[in-house]
């Protein structure tokens, strides 16, 4: 493999000057105090993957009414600020630069978890059981949120941009996908509202640019990224009309002059990546669909075709989590680990976070693809 891939140049994105064009895509791994706040192990782990272009962190909640799953993390607390800042400094000891995903779960959690009942835009629950402190449990009907409620949500994830700043962050990623809070104001189904945030798709697009207006006015759009799964069906989401909403959002929101726009599980062959990237005037973070078996050489051939079709950075989430130096296995095309049991994910510990093994020693760049069996069954929960 030659080593000359565009992966590897170094890239702008906002006020940072990245050493190379791989993202480490935020992952939620449960590893957090049962309140949120991070922990020394948190520290390791992500120290260990410095060497990316950036690590986007796991996803953090705003508000306590937002927290999705037990042990994951916060930043809406003096005691979540510092917990994080033990995280920052020793990635930036090591050379690394992170942003903060901000993520509200809407309707994704439940009392047994937050103690409370979750907001949503409308009062749909979740089609399936959720996984609490006490195992799985039928899914709670949300309560629909106020227009009140919306200002005060608006205003928690701004104040949890400054918070992020000063943890120690270079910046932040709003998530408006994968079945969460926003992502649920943009689709169809979890979205009913008849009043200015719901019916057509420049009111359902609103929560979302309003969210994210809020956040770049706090902290300034330069360090602020917005995440989108176009088409994404998890968590029970239909959108309906994915081909209209994601255009829309990028139109409204290509102005403020963003760090990113981040495209879960794009794909360079469909019409909406390309209307996304005609449209989005910025950097564009895009996430490969891998299969389960890593390889470098499927890693980079999935990387380098999305840059082709014109993505600027590339996220990558399971690849990062097995192999805390991948940015140098890549180079190389050296074997890569394979993420473990699922079951290892979420029970939390050292085993299956921090003990993926870098390389012991140089390996030449001849060296072909790992062709371990080992099973990479469920990926990560994706933040």
């Amino acid at each position: 493999m030659s080593n000359t891939t565009e992966l590897f140049a170094s890239a702008p994105l906002g006020p940072l000057t990245l050493p190379n064009r791989l993202v480490m895509a935020p992952l939620t791994r449960n590893r957090a105090e049962a309140d949120g706040t991070p922990t020394p192990l948190m520290a390791t782990y992500y120290a260990q993957r410095a060497s990316a272009g950036l690590i986007i962190a796991e996803a953090a909640t705003p508000n306590a009414v937002g927290q999705t799953y037990p042990n994951i993390t916060a930043v809406h607390s003096a005691r979540h600020v510092a917990g994080w800042r033990q995280v920052t400094d020793a990635v930036r000891e090591a050379g690394g630069r992170m942003f903060l995903q901000l993520q509200h779960g809407g309707r994704v959690g439940h009392p047994a978890t937050s103690g409370m009942t979750p907001l949503a835009p409308s009062p749909v629950p979740l089609p399936e059981t959720i996984f609490t402190p006490g195992g799985h449990r039928p899914a709670v009907v949300p309560r629909e949120m106020t227009e009140q409620d919306i200002r005060t949500t608006v205003a928690d994830f701004a104040r949890a941009a400054r918070n992020a700043l000063d943890a120690g962050f270079e910046g932040v990623e709003v998530h408006s996908a994968n079945g969460h809070l926003l992502h649920q104001f943009l689709a169809a189904n979890t979205n009913r509202r008849t009043d200015g945030y719901g019916g057509s798709i420049a009111a359902r697009i609103r929560f979302t640019a309003e969210v994210v207006e809020a956040v770049a006015a706090e902290i300034g759009a330069e360090r602020v990224g917005l995440r989108v799964s176009p088409g994404n069906t998890v968590n029970g989401i239909a959108e309906g009309g994915t081909e209209e909403i994601y255009p829309a959002l990028a139109a409204r929101l290509g102005g403020l002059g963003l760090a990113y726009l981040h495209l879960v599980f794009a794909d360079p062959d469909a019409s909406v990546f390309g209307e996304i990237r005609a449209g989005w005037p910025g950097v564009l973070i895009a996430n490969p669909v891998l299969g389960e078996e890593l390889t470098a050489d499927g890693v980079r051939r999935a990387s380098e075709r999305l840059l082709a079709a014109g993505a600027d950075l590339i996220a990558l989430g399971r690849a990062f989590l097995a192999n805390p130096d991948l940015v140098e296995r890549l180079r190389l095309g050296a074997p890569l680990n394979q993420v473990r049991d699922r079951y290892l994910m979420y029970v939390g510990g050292a085993t299956g976070y921090t003990d993926y093994p870098a390389l012991e020693a140089p390996v030449a760049e001849t060296a072909q693809p790992s062709s371990s069996s080992n099973d990479a069954l469920d990926g990560p929960r994706v933040a």
